[in-house]
């Protein structure tokens, strides 16, 4: 009787470790940054792990009124590839945060925890 209500509150005890882990983890990804170019590196983009957009550098020669949409082409290009980038990054680091708290379950996704 008293075995199974131990084994409830280390369980607990995990998922608050877990909880607290998760948010610390969160909250570093923002100093986690991936840039990426298009246009053979006349548009770079930079991401942070918390998938916002934190810098954008355009090739002056690329500011050209009469062809706005081919510099909308190469911004949405880097910025994706960006973002794309970065998610092996997160996963990286949200599997590192919670290391020996959660058992190592093969296809777990983490990144669904976060904001």
């Amino acid at each position: 009787m008293f075995g199974n209500m131990a084994d409830m509150m280390g369980l607990m005890g995990k998922m608050k470790d877990l909880q607290s882990r998760m948010k610390e983890a969160q909250d570093e990804l923002e100093v986690i940054t991936q840039t990426a170019e298009s246009g053979g590196g006349m548009v770079k983009a930079t991401v942070n792990g918390q998938k916002e957009l934190i810098g954008l550098e355009l090739d002056k020669d690329l500011i050209n009124p009469d062809d706005k949409e081919m510099l909308q082409d190469l911004i949405v290009a880097a910025v994706n590839k960006a973002f794309e980038n970065i998610e092996p990054k997160i996963k990286e680091h949200l599997q590192k945060a919670t290391d020996g708290v959660l058992p190592n379950i093969p296809g777990l996704d983490l990144g669904g925890f976060m904001k």
